[in-house]
């Protein structure tokens, strides 16, 4: 195994790079307002068509933390780690149907802009920060991070160098606002679906040809079915499977992904149903369009969202057989640092087998879901602070000019913060469970208010409050206390807490009474036409399909 490009390959990228910056150029120049517009910066309001928003929202969503993150827990794990997309799919329609009629019939675009409508501004500011930081030092950092983890496999170049080029490839694409995000992001979709099924279609000959007789991609399929039994199952047992930490040690693989108890306390609904409903990351490319629109897009991107287990899972199963099997040195000892088994590093190592042109159209592939992500994540950062903290505490008399400007400042600031930051993850085992586990530190608290501002008029912004307040602390306490509690149940049970805190403090503040601010809600605005419906079916349908299979 060789690191670095050829000159095929970096001609491949070249080609992906300018094709991106010209149309990006294009859509800033001609699609929409030329003049200073925060809305149309921030939001691109009215302006994204259905396959705009849902190809941004995936190519926002896939980023390093899939292929690499992602890929390594599939080596890790295996197939069960899936049920990120696989849920993440079914979310995507219910969030369709029920959140996003909430938010457009109320002309909410922000996140801290719902809770300032719905509550009151000492939890919308309150939010806002915790935001921030949650998006610039685990979100951005992370995917920072990862993807120079990537690169630096890929290229043979330095971290820092790597880190540096793609930080300033998304500020190039970040500064144009969410227009010019969404409409490249579909270029950036075209890139990663094409370039990552090619990666998992080579991995899987790599396999055949390593460890089978060479006959092709089936007999790699069949390969991963019969030497990698342990990680083809949708649900563990407690005590079933001990796994590599990415620490030099072992882990039960219950403690990752908690069979059936991960669905009934609920952590797998609260890490989509947060993510996708109430994040301004992935909401805010369809608050700017019709609620038609909007849904369609969701519903495209749950389509594609099943895709993703193809691109990411398999690659990750097939660098597992390889390494089992010792089939490669190279592989072995891309896979191992220092006697440690890095689950994170068999993707990377993976694209360094392919051969010279398609390694190119990996590595296009793979800088383009960074990227893509890196510029939405950013876009998001600079939308919460320009709007909900700056103009709101410094200064309320922003001109159109003015706020686009520090909008823009906003975005390169992020972005220098997560690049000096993100050579400390490396203390972390697995970059995925990283962002897991701490952006599940707050997003209980989150899903609880938003749920039940949306669909209970007696909650109160003090039930509001307790319950934000309660989301961190109760989970340091619980992580820290009962450290064999798997991540995903401690998410579930400090939901239900804040839920029920919430409740009882609305309640009895609230004297019984529906708020005054709760939202007038009508039950026309939850009715999809029937090929949403039909889309949606055969969606779930393929899902259960699934767990009935591999189960």
């Amino acid at each position: 195994m060789t690191l670095g490009l050829e000159s095929l390959d970096y001609a491949i990228f070249l080609v992906y790079f300018l094709i991106v910056a010209s149309y990006g150029y294009w859509v800033y120049k001609h699609k929409g307002k030329q003049t200073a517009d925060s809305k149309d910066f921030f939001l691109a309001e009215g302006s994204l068509t259905w396959w705009a928003i849902g190809s941004s929202i995936i190519a926002s969503n896939i980023s390093a933390e899939q292929f690499i993150g992602m890929s390594g827990q599939a080596f890790q794990l295996g197939i069960a780690i899936s049920v990120y997309e696989l849920v993440g799919a079914f979310s995507l329609i219910i969030i369709a149907v029920y959140f996003l009629p909430m938010y457009i019939r109320n002309k909410i675009y922000t996140m801290p802009q719902f809770l300032q409508v719905r509550y009151d501004g000492r939890l919308a500011t309150l939010m806002a920060v915790f935001w921030l930081f949650l998006y610039i030092l685990v979100n951005l950092t992370s995917i920072v991070y990862l993807g120079a983890i990537s690169l630096e496999k890929m290229t043979g170049f330095g971290f820092g160098s790597c880190a540096v080029f793609l930080t300033v490839f998304a500020v190039f694409i970040t500064l144009g606002g969410m227009k010019v995000i969404g409409y490249t992001d579909v270029i950036q979709v075209i890139c990663l679906i094409v370039g990552g099924l090619a990666t998992t279609y080579l991995a899987l000959n790599l396999l055949s040809d390593k460890v089978g007789s060479g006959s092709g991609v089936f007999e790699g399929l069949a390969l991963i079915r019969d030497k990698a039994d342990s990680h083809l199952h949708m649900l563990f047992s407690k005590g079933e499977y001990q796994v590599h930490d990415g620490r030099g040690g072992f882990i039960d693989a219950y403690n990752q992904l908690p069979g059936l108890m991960m669905f009934i306390i609920g952590g797998q609904w609260i890490v989509n149903f947060n993510y996708f409903g109430c994040n301004q990351y992935i909401t805010q490319r369809a608050l700017g369009a019709d609620l038609t629109t909007a849904r369609n897009g969701l519903l495209f991107a749950s389509f594609l969202k099943i895709l993703m287990p193809f691109i990411v899972v398999l690659p990750g199963l097939a660098a597992f057989v390889l390494f089992q099997e010792n089939a490669d040195p190279a592989i072995v000892s891309g896979i191992t640092e220092g006697g440690v088994v890095k689950p994170d590093n068999s993707y990377p190592v993976l694209l360094n087998l392919l051969p010279t042109g398609l390694k190119g159209l990996a590595f296009a592939a793979l800088t383009a879901a960074i990227v893509a992500s890196l510029a939405g994540k950013a876009n998001s950062i600079s939308t919460i602070y320009v709007l909900d903290i700056h103009k709101k505490f410094f200064n309320p008399n922003l001109d159109e000019k003015q706020t686009v400007w520090l909008g823009r400042v906003s975005i390169v600031v992020s972005f220098v913060i997560a690049l000096v930051l993100s050579p400390f993850l490396r203390n972390f085992g697995q970059g995925f469970e990283y962002i897991q586990e701490y952006t599940g530190f707050i997003s209980p608290g989150i899903l609880a208010i938003f749920l039940l501002g949306f669909f209970w008029k007696k909650a109160t912004a003090n039930g509001a409050l307790a319950a934000a307040l309660l989301s961190i602390p109760l989970s340091a306490f619980l992580k820290y206390s009962f450290p064999e509690m798997p991540f995903l149940n401690r998410m579930g049970t400090v939901f239900w807490i804040c839920l029920l805190v919430q409740i009882l403090i609305s309640y009895i503040g609230g004297r019984g009474r529906d708020s005054e601010k709760a939202f007038a809600v009508e039950a026309s605005w939850f009715r999809v036409p029937a090929p949403f419906l039909i889309g949606a079916g055969c969606i779930t349908a393929l899902i259960v399909t699934i767990y009935a299979v591999f189960g």
